[in-house]
């Protein structure tokens, strides 16, 4: 008995000591301001605080671990504290963190860290230490209110319930506290009573309220009748102590909340489905009680009211939580200003009744349709009889779109989402997924659909038994059902609850006896669960056979195959090892080792000769190979992205280090190993994962892979929606199923075509093939979304709708927008077409109407009318109907209370319906929500009401003619009846209700269907007879059987098969086609149908080290939407995919073994072959576009001396053109001839190949001095920089050393081993492009139209003299390229996409020999190598060539246009070059390179080259280089090419592969290489011209200039290094006797603004430092000996415009765009002084030297000046050691008249005269254009040299008197002061907007943009 009552005694909780009762002061009980029993560490001070007017103590530092108070003392004591709340009075300090640590001991005596910071980002939990997240989230304080952070806070704490709910354990006292700073904090106290902070002990007694009061002790003084929530804040946690998940949350009146943010994700439902988003109380609701909620509620937990959702679903719930409520998580709610009026939380709900929502609610036998609703029959009303539908159902699911369902991933990743997992039949024949709340059975050879219906909400998890019989799926709301299903007749065996909250995971055993789920509880811990499902199907149910709590993350859970009693688990940190035995579950850990800290995804099992084995995948690319038996890792591989060809060779990483390739699935076979990771790779390996097998690229990451049970094919899912499979034995991905990645706002069919329309908000419109369900085209919009779409009922066209007001037609067989009409200023709300076509109406939300003549292919505008239709519609489908006569137009409007129909050709209105009348004994107005006109006769029109009604009204008289009882309604039209395929006319009625007569049917729909993230297909069966009103909605057993709560959905009817589309919002991501590019648009592109199959690539078999050996793979892709006689040869052609290393590619490293080599998995090339005689057909007989030859062509399109040439053999369909460009006489009956008119001008191509000059708003000046020859006292001694912005701007020519390039309007010769330059100027604006003649005798340069001249210039330059040989002018915009025939006899010259011209020149003569317009932009132009009359131009989608034959004194070009491949894709041809005889390359904007046979005329082979455009192409010999936009330049081995060509399109190879790689600065624009390929120059956008060696992998800098504008130079002391600033960001450090490039500082997203080299240091002449002045107000002190930023200051607000050091060096100045002039010192970093006289205008010029100026009044150490953009000049003494500084002299000037706008004025410069110190030298001031020179002694103007213009920049030579100033007409002038000579000088095409020059006046330094010239100084 004593055992007994000693075993009672420890269970009941102890009684708290009495000397903590009723609380406990803890500071004054342990005297914390003694500090004996206490400690303190920092800043701990006591102080007064002015609101609580009392002593607190104030907690700061800058790190809160060495700031704190602690109690006890020493870790080893213990505070015994037993109370249950602990109170904490602080105040946060503002804009600081703060960290309160509590150590709590539980009754088994573990100690339990928990901390609260607004530090921490999210909730942490482990098995000792919670930390919570302290959130203040502020809204708008009322006046006279302080912030929250500034607030006092009442922080109350439940101790007991922390424990409790986070960790299960059960608390016992407090052990010790910590307050780390930054707060303020008054005092702590205990108590087990639940104390009201806002309410008094007076105030209680006097109120009577059942609440406690705080006592006097702990209460915040409130001043006299104000409120205590407006001066303080009071946080509850947990809030209301709540002990289960559906307890009160209430709602604060503070303007502040603060949250703590808790560990349960917040599983929302639809975010608009409540009014007022509500918190978890599980999701750490911090509370504080506004003064009405305290006086009226006593503060006891209370439950939750609920919620229901307002409008947009009802919550529908058949299996709920003990109390029959929804247990969905709640939102938390963001406090506001507002005051409430109760403590519990306010949701607007509507009244909803629980309705059937599954067929589980009736017996298997009983037919859903036979039950009654439990609203109607509670309602009693006779109109609520059962009648039944003939057929029963009347509907039909027959197929679903989409792929996913709920997202049941946490972390959320990437790769994380919609549940996307999907399993293998046992067969292999077919695969099984969730969509939404449907599980789809596909068959993957058919492609046809078996649907499992019965889930209300998404599916979570699905598994599938060893022996295919049993199927068990888990849905997420209502939480934790789950269903056992007959695999093989789809029956529902078994429904059960579980006690997870949300199932995450399912796995069999192999026998299907045992079912084993993994979930969190309802408290956010990790749960499994198994269950016997043996006797499921015998009768039987599932039974729990146990259930554990683990406090390890569970990712992924499976059961042995071998062994139902064992599974395996991973997640975070953890693999375990589970066994089910004697009734429970016990797991062991697996030693990790150095690997447990990875977060591990998933598993698999794999039987060995030598046992099982386990693996397993982490998120950092580990893979784990452990043994099941000694539960220890046996390897560890790891998945690491691999180096780039030419890189150093890689080192291995330590194992927790360097990014690895995150894996998120895998699957084991027998032989093979799928792994998919989140680059969206699926990659095959063998199991000693030597090298990859296979792989192939998703759009997407990748969420799951499995391998099918016969081990040759692979199943992958992605989180963007794509699901399909790897077949092994083929090499060939295909997809199965594509989804949107957004809600659906509309459809729309066409029957004819067999064809459904989306738009949906993820700004997609798609179209579908009804019988395949398979996505044909996918138009995108990145700038609006589309609202609504309709069909042209006769025309191969659909129209679109979107947010923007734009109404576009778009064909589906050009696959391009045709016209677009933007009459609407508000969003489109409805489209509809009349059925005759002839008509289109559009409405918007703002309320007009749009009529649309539609009869002709492009669509044009014939109405519109204003404020007709409802402003408050949202887009639907139903909101604008027109009748099957297409006669009448209906639609709901002006109010949502009336209907009006109108008449569709006048738009007249005919009838306006009231149906807030109709129904008289409601207390409110009804409102129309959708309309449908009826069959025609009777000519009904069926209009849904807001009252849950349909009413049938007839629409002549608008007569009431009955009114129906349905849920929401939702109306789809069905087609007008017409001739169908087989030439019948069919009318089948889908849904009828009672009509006048019994053959006449209604199709209108009145249901509430739910929520999907799919279309689905319903299917009507033929029936006949007469039918009656349904006395309950019509399809209320589809919607049980639909997935999902109700939601309106959009409706549509398709004759053709009688089905009709069902669709909801669109939760799941969708897909694009991978390889189709899309048809450039002004804000839309297009694609044509989805591929077949995806790309596939295949790797080695071989070892590392060894040579690559790629399989060949072929990937078809189909033309879906093309009828016959389109395209070009109408077949189908393989298509290659070679990915190169540094895009996908990757390696795996053996961790246990040692670094292994890197292995290149890149695809091979496919041949490539059309039909004998069809290629041909389709190549000259090509019909459609402006190349057609087949048909007269359109005077915009062609251009004059054009014809067909019947009589040249083998060459029908050639164009000629005479030497004068003249047509000849037609000599046949197809010639034909047409005046020149050409077209406007098109935009620029989307190619970075053109030519673009760059914007220069300076204009060349006239009438300048330039000195004679041999006068010049300036001679162009070098260029610092290349132009990036040419296109082939570049020529070298190894065999003669012969190289140039150029920068602006120069072209630049230089000799690269001495690095002499040699300058030829000529050009009036900036080059485009070079040529060099094969002989190098001769080099052709264009550049663009200039301001004096109509047209282009184009110089021939005599190469061995430099001077100009002639000068060609032709073009009238820009020259894009230039090429030497073969035998160097003739030039060609192509215009840009303005000109669109090409000539041909006669090198002899350098007469133009022809010349012709083109249709449409060219790219690239090259002449045949082997055939000097022969020349191909590569353009929009095909290679042109043409012929030169010449016939006396007349010349024939012609003409013959190849298309490229439909297999190909969409693309544009952007360069070419040719290979091997017969070979043509081409480069695509897609990255692909097509090969072409010259002699045949057909492209053979291609391959995907980059994934960018590529812009350069070079082949000599068997090496092919290819350079592109990606900044990557590649080298290829194409020397079985040939090969491939004789062998036909009947073989693979794998010949074709990538040799090397290097990735430069920019975007390759100009190439030229050896004839061995070995070495070349490649010039780049950022302006630098590489040196490459593909032998030794490198690649070195040759030349270099900024890429943007320059816009300072200053010197190093000794003139030995100059530095350049620019806009770029970039400091570069020059060597001024090489001119090359040293050093370089870059900073990002900043633009230097100004330089200053510091002067030379007596303390320290060896230190020299750069300061240089950025945009963001930032100053920033460069070392150049060091090469390192030393210090970084910010002593402005606004961007720096000037800076200089100080005489000494030991200050620096700087100003800025405001004005204000900063004084700083550069070793401490500090600014002591700001000037602010120039306020208000940019700081243009400082300048600071050391002069004895003790005569112009002041005195001082330096003098300085500061020139402002306002014309003033001011002029200061200073010595800065002893901080003093004065003024000398204020100059002020009048600003000229040039312009109103401020910044185009001059810039204001000044400087101090290097040989008269008391001179001031100013240019840019007052009103004309001089040079000023001003005394500071005589404080007056000396004298002034006039200047042809305004100078913009300005520099003094420290030598001779001489003076360079430049203007912004593009001149540089030289200045001799002594005597007044003057010179002139051009060379830069722009603004010359920088001189400088050198210190020891040797040299000048000009800038214009990012061109720097460099010039010697002679003479002097």
């Amino acid at each position: 008995m004593a055992r007994d009552s000693r075993w009672v005694w420890h269970l009941t909780p102890p009684c708290p000591p009495v000397w903590q009762q009723p609380f406990l002061n803890v500071f004054r009980h342990f005297k914390v301001d003694e500090w004996k029993r206490s400690s303190k560490e920092g800043d701990v001070a006591v102080v007064t605080d002015k609101t609580l007017k009392c002593t607190v103590y104030r907690v700061r530092g800058p790190v809160s671990a060495g700031n704190y108070i602690q109690l006890p003392k020493t870790s080893t004591q213990s505070l015994g504290l037993t109370g249950r709340y602990l109170y904490v009075l602080f105040r946060p300090l503002p804009a600081k963190h703060f960290v309160i640590h509590l150590d709590l001991c539980t009754e088994d005596s573990q100690v339990i860290r928990v901390s609260f910071s607004n530090f921490f980002k999210e909730f942490k939990s482990t098995a000792t230490w919670l930390q919570f997240p302290f959130i203040c989230e502020t809204g708008t304080p009322r006046k006279g209110v302080g912030s929250p952070g500034a607030r006092w806070t009442c922080l109350q704490l439940d101790l007991h319930d922390i424990l409790l709910v986070y960790l299960n354990r059960r608390y016992s006292q407090l052990k010790s506290i910590r307050l780390c700073a930054s707060l303020l904090v008054r005092n702590l106290y205990t108590s087990d009573l639940c104390f009201d902070p806002a309410v008094t002990v007076a105030e209680a007694r006097r109120a009577k309220l059942p609440i406690t009061p705080i006592p006097r002790e702990m209460a915040f003084p409130v001043p006299k009748g104000e409120s205590w929530h407006d001066h303080y804040v009071h946080v509850r946690f947990p809030s209301d102590s709540s002990k289960t998940s559906s307890e009160a949350v209430q709602k604060s009146c503070s303007p502040s909340e603060a949250v703590l943010a808790g560990p349960v994700p917040r599983l929302l439902p639809h975010p608009a489905a409540f009014s007022k988003l509500v918190q978890d109380s599980l999701a750490l609701m911090v509370q504080k009680h506004g003064p009405t909620a305290s006086r009226q509620a006593p503060s006891v937990p209370r439950p939750l009211p609920e919620v229901s959702v307002s409008c947009e679903r009802s919550e529908v719930c058949s299996v709920g939580g003990p109390s029959g409520r929804s247990q969905e998580p709640l939102a938390w709610v963001k406090a506001t200003d507002k005051h409430v009026v109760s403590d519990s939380l306010h949701v607007s709900a509507r009244q909803t009744t629980v309705e059937p929502t599954a067929p589980e609610d009736a017996s298997p036998q009983e037919s859903p349709g036979r039950k009654q609703n439990q609203q109607e029959a509670a309602l009693g009303k006779d109109r609520f009889q059962q009648r039944s539908f003939l057929p029963d159902p009347v509907l039909r699911l027959k197929g679903v779109i989409g792929f996913g369902g709920h997202s049941t991933k946490w972390p959320v990743t990437s790769a994380s989402g919609p549940c996307a997992q999907a399993l293998w039949t046992r067969d292999g024949a077919a695969v099984v997924y969730p969509c939404h709340a449907v599980i789809v059975v596909l068959c993957v050879n058919t492609r046809e659909q078996r649907l499992f219906l019965g889930h209300t909400d998404k599916v979570s998890a699905l598994a599938l038994d060893g022996n295919g019989s049993l199927l068990a799926s888990a849905q997420a709301r209502p939480h934790s059902m789950l269903r056992l299903w007959d695999f093989q007749t789809g029956e529902c065996l078994s429904l059960f609850q579980s006690p997870v909250h949300t199932v995450c995971s399912l796995s069999f055993s192999d026998s299907g006896e045992v079912l084993c789920g993994v979930g969190k509880d309802r408290h956010g811990r990790m749960m499994v669960v198994v269950w016997g499902t043996a006797q499921v199907g015998r009768g039987g149910e599932a039974v729990i056979l146990t259930k554990v709590h683990s406090d390890v993350d569970i990712q992924a859970f499976e059961v042995a195959f071998f062994d139902e009693t064992r599974m395996a688990s991973c997640g975070r940190g953890s693999v375990r090892l589970w066994r089910l035995r004697g009734g429970g579950l016990r797991s062991c850990p697996v030693d990790l080792g150095e690997h447990h800290a990875l977060e591990f995804t998933d598993l698999a099992f794999r039987q060995a000769q030598d046992g099982h084995t386990l693996y397993v995948c982490s998120r950092s690319g580990h893979i784990l190979e452990i043994d099941h038996q000694s539960m220890a890792v046996r390897r560890a591989r790891r998945l690491l992205p691999t180096q780039t060809p030419g890189g150093p060779l890689p080192q291995k990483q330590a194992f927790s280090s360097g990014p690895g390739i995150a894996i998120s699935s895998l699957s084991v076979s027998q032989a093979k190993c799928a792994v998919g990771s989140e680059d969206g790779y699926l990659r095959l390996w063998p199991l000693d994962f030597s090298s990859v097998l296979l792989e192939a690229e998703h759009e997407g990451p990748i969420s799951s892979v499995r391998v099918s049970p016969d081990g040759l094919r692979v199943l992958s899912t992605t989180s963007s929606g794509h699901l399909g499979f790897l077949d092994i034995l083929s090499r060939e991905y295909s997809v199965l199923v594509r989804s949107h990645a957004a809600p659906v706002l509309a459809l729309a069919t066409e029957c004819s075509r067999g064809q459904l329309a989306t738009v949906s908000q993820d700004h997609t419109v798609r179209i579908w093939d009804l019988a395949t369900l398979q996505q044909l085209y996918d138009f995108a919009s990145p700038e609006e979304a589309p609202c609504a779409v309709a069909f042209h009922p006769t025309q191969p066209t659909f129209f679109c709708g979107f947010s923007s007001g734009a109404v576009r037609s778009f064909s589906l067989e050009a696959t391009e927008v045709l016209v677009e009409h933007r009459c609407h200023r508000g969003a489109i709300t409805g489209l509809a077409a009349s059925p005759d076509g002839s008509l289109l109406f559009s409405s918007c939300s703002r309320g007009s109407l749009a009529q649309y003549h539609s009869g002709a292919p492009r669509c044009r505008i014939l109405r519109v009318a204003a404020n007709v239709v409802c402003q408050e519609a949202c887009p639907n489908p139903s909101a604008l109907v027109v009748s099957g006569d297409s006669r009448l137009l209906a639609f709901v409007g002006p109010s949502k209370y009336t209907v009006t129909v109108m008449d569709t050709t006048s738009l007249d209105e005919l009838l306006r319906v009231d149906i807030g009348t109709l129904d008289l004994a409601g207390s409110r107005l009804d409102s129309a929500v959708a309309i449908c006109f009826g069959p025609a006769p009777p000519g009904h029109l069926l209009v849904s009401t807001s009252s849950n009604m349909v009413a049938v009204l007839d629409a002549t008289s608008g007569r009431l003619v009955r009114e129906l009882s349905a849920g929401m309604a939702v109306f789809c039209s069905r087609p007008p009846t017409g001739p169908s395929r087989c030439g019948t006319t069919q009318h089948r009625p889908a849904l009828a209700a009672r009509c006048t007569s019994a053959t006449q049917s209604l199709c209108g729909l009145w249901l509430s269907p739910p929520t999907s993230s799919n279309s689905l297909v319903w299917e009507t069966p033929s029936f006949s007879g007469t039918f009656w009103p349904p006395l309950r909605s019509p399809l209320q057993e589809v919607s049980k059987a639909l997935p999902g709560p109700p939601q309106p959905a959009k409706l549509a009817w398709v004759q053709d098969n009688w089905r009709t589309w069902c669709l909801g919002p669109m939760a799941f991501p969708g897909s694009r086609c991978p390889c189709h590019p899309r048809r450039p648009h002004p804000g839309w592109t297009s694609v044509p149908g989805p591929p077949r199959t995806m790309m596939v690539r295949a790797g080695v078999l071989g070892g590392p080290g060894g040579d690559v050996c790629l399989a060949p793979i072929l990937t078809c892709f189909a033309a879906p939407g093309l009828g016959e006689g389109q395209g070009h040869g109408g077949t189908l052609l393989p298509r290659l995919t070679v990915s190169p290393l540094s895009s996908g590619a990757f390696s795996m490293s053996d961790e246990s073994c040692g670094p292994e080599g890197l292995c290149q998995a890149s695809g091979p090339p496919v041949l490539v072959q059309k039909e004998a005689g069809r290629a041909g057909d389709g190549a000259w007989g090509a019909t459609g576009g402006p190349w057609d030859l087949g048909r007269p062509p359109h005077p915009r399109d062609w251009p004059s001396g054009l014809r067909t040439d019947p009589a040249a053999p083998g060459r029908q369909g050639m164009v000629t053109y005479r030497a004068n460009g003249e047509p000849k006489a037609p000599i046949g009956p197809g010639a034909c001839s047409t005046g020149r008119a050409r077209a406007q001008p098109p935009t620029r191509p989307d190619s970075y190949r053109h030519f673009t000059t760059r914007y220069k708003a300076s204009l060349l000046a006239k009438g300048l001095s330039f000195p004679a020859v041999g006068d010049e006292q300036l001679h162009l001694k070098a260029v610092m920089g290349y132009n990036g912005n040419g296109r082939a701007n570049l020529v070298w020519r190894p065999d003669t050393g012969f190289f140039a390039y150029t920068c602006g309007r120069l072209v630049v010769v230089e000799d690269l081993h001495s690095g002499v330059q040699q300058h030829w100027l000529g050009h009036p604006e900036e080059i485009s492009t070079l040529a060099l003649s094969h002989d190098a005798q001769v080099l052709a340069s264009a550049s663009g139209r200039s301001s004096t001249a109509s047209r282009c210039q184009i110089r021939v330059w005599d190469v061995p003299g430099g001077s100009c040989r002639q000068l060609l002018s032709h073009h009238d915009t820009a020259v894009q390229a230039l090429a030497f025939s073969p035998d160097d006899r003739l030039l060609v010259t192509l215009g840009d996409y303005g000109d669109r011209t090409l000539a041909l020149w006669s090198t002899a003569t350098y007469e133009l020999v022809s010349s012709t317009c083109l249709p449409e932009p060219v790219h690239g132009v090259a002449f045949n190598p082997w055939d000097a009359g022969e020349l191909a131009c590569v353009g929009q989608g095909a290679v042109t060539l043409w012929l030169l034959q010449q016939r006396g004194g007349d010349v024939s070009l012609q003409v013959h246009r190849e298309p490229i491949p439909e297999e190909v894709g969409g693309c544009e041809l952007t360069s070419l070059c040719y290979g091997t005889t017969p070979l043509l390359y081409c480069g695509s904007n897609a990255g692909q390179v097509c090969v072409w046979d010259m002699c045949v005329g057909r492209c053979f082979l291609a391959w995907d080259a980059d994934d960018g455009e590529i812009g350069v192409l070079l082949c000599s010999g068997a090496r092919l280089v290819s350079g592109s936009n990606t900044r990557r330049l590649r080298l290829w081995a194409v020397g079985a090419v040939p090969e491939l060509r004789r062998k036909g399109s009947g073989v693979r190879s794998s010949s074709v592969f990538m040799e090397r790689e290097l990735t430069l600065d920019g975007a390759v624009v100009s190439a030229v290489f050896h004839e061995s390929m070995d070495m070349g120059v490649v010039g780049t956008t950022a302006g630098t011209l590489w040196y490459v060696s593909w032998t030794e992998g490198t690649s070195t800098r040759l030349i270099s200039g900024h890429r943007s504008k320059v816009n300072e130079v200053v010197f190093s002391p000794s003139e030995s290094h100059c530095a350049t600033c620019s806009d770029d960001g970039s400091v570069r450090v020059w060597s001024v006797a090489s001119m090359e490039l040293l050093i370089q500082f870059q900073v990002l997203s900043q633009s230097c603004l100004c330089l200053s080299w510091s002067p030379p240091s007596c303390e320290h002449p060896e230190q020299q430092r750069v300061a240089a002045g950025y945009s963001d107000g930032t100053l920033r002190l460069f070392s150049i000996p060091r090469i390192a930023m030393e210090l970084k200051m910010h002593p402005h607000s606004a961007a720096l415009t000037a800076i200089a050091f100080s005489a000494d060096g030991q200050t620096i100045l700087s100003g800025d765009k405001d004005g204000l002039v900063a004084v700083s010192r550069p070793r401490t970093g500090m600014t002591f002084r700001v000037l602010s006289d120039h306020r208000g205008a940019p700081i243009c010029t400082i300048q600071s030297t050391r002069r004895e100026y003790g005569d112009f009044g002041a005195e001082g150490v330096d003098l300085w000046l500061a020139a402002s953009g306002d014309q003033q000049v001011s002029v200061w003494a200073s010595n800065w050691l002893q901080d003093r500084c004065e003024l000398v002299d204020w100059l002020s000037f009048p600003a000229p008249a040039l312009t109103e706008v401020p910044s185009c004025l001059p810039p204001s410069l000044a400087a101090f005269c290097p040989w008269d110190e008391a001179l001031l030298v100013c240019a840019g001031l007052g009103v004309h254009h001089e040079v000023v020179f001003y005394s500071l002694r005589q404080k007056q103007v000396m004298e002034k040299i006039p200047l042809p213009f305004f100078a913009v920049s300005m520099s003094l030579s420290p030598g001779a008197h001489l003076m360079a100033i430049g203007f912004s007409e593009r001149v540089l002038r030289l200045v001799d002061c002594a005597s007044g000579a003057v010179q002139d000088f051009a060379g830069h095409d722009d603004s010359v907007q920088l001189c400088r020059f050198a210190p020891s006046a040797r040299l000048l330094f000009t800038a214009a943009h990012s061109e720097i010239l460099v010039w010697e100084v002679t003479g002097h």
